[in-house]
């Protein structure tokens, strides 16, 4: 830009077709503008298999021993999150032709003069990329867009569900019961949490019957009302749809 400050440009490539997904002009490279051209290629184009990056601390930092805000994010849709080995530069290959690619068609342009420009005159790039640049990495010299149109999109990844660490209240240890009353709106408290039975058994006395695992519920004549697990450590309240205690093997 004329006068102004140096830009990072972010640009999102996919592997198989070349095509451009999503760019992005920051002021630098940070953690926050890496996550807005991610969420900006995932809301037009879906959610990936991989993203693969190099190893910056705005990218995946995961080689330095900690797990960066991107990685994070993609890894909650179920996103596997890779790197290339450090200084092995041609693992990203493709996407330095890509860089080069971009940056000697902005040297044939007018010079922007702010930021909004120079992203108007990248996405003018992706324009011209995608569906009109035969690309000479691709069977046939074909543009990016027909690769892209050729094959079906892969199935979006399942996320991976949450690790959750449950643990006993405090005292449990080994088994006990007693009675308890369910209160008004059929909820009744045992060790500090609150469990929800049933609005209809309001006033009754039931007996709760637990171990380090979970708590058994039952009315007056043995018949289970509700198996539920201890909740997380510091959740309160258990509600019908919490789920059922673990049976054992």
């Amino acid at each position: 830009m004329t006068g102004g400050p140096k830009c990072v440009i972010f640009q999102l490539q996919d592997d198989h077709s070349r095509k451009a997904v999503a760019s992005h002009v920051a002021l630098g490279e940070t953690a926050q503008d890496a996550l807005r051209v991610v969420k900006k290629g995932i809301a037009s184009h879906g959610v990936p298999q991989r993203l693969l990056t190099d190893n910056g601390l705005a990218l995946n930092p995961s080689r330095r021993g900690w797990e960066g805000q991107l990685v994070a994010y993609v890894t909650s849709l179920g996103v596997e999150a890779i790197t290339g080995k450090p200084y092995k530069p041609t693992t990203q290959g493709k996407k330095e032709r890509f860089h080069q690619t971009l940056f000697r068609w902005l040297d044939m342009q007018p010079l922007a003069s702010s930021i909004a420009e120079l992203q108007e005159q990248v996405d003018a790039f992706d324009v011209i990329y995608n569906p009109e640049r035969p690309h000479q990495g691709l069977p046939g010299r074909i543009t990016p867009q027909q690769a892209w149109d050729a094959t079906p999109v892969a199935e979006p990844p399942r996320p991976k569900p949450a690790d959750v660490v449950v643990t006993a209240p405090a005292g449990v240890r080994g088994q006990g019961s007693r009675e308890v009353k369910v209160q008004p709106y059929g909820y009744v408290y045992l060790h500090g949490i609150k469990f929800q039975i049933a609005k209809q058994r309001a006033g009754q006395t039931i007996r709760a019957v637990w171990d380090e695992t979970g708590v058994v519920f039952a009315d007056a004549y043995g018949e289970v009302l509700i198996e539920r697990g201890w909740p997380p450590e510091g959740q309160t309240y258990v509600s019908k749809r919490h789920p059922p205690r673990p049976t054992s093997k």
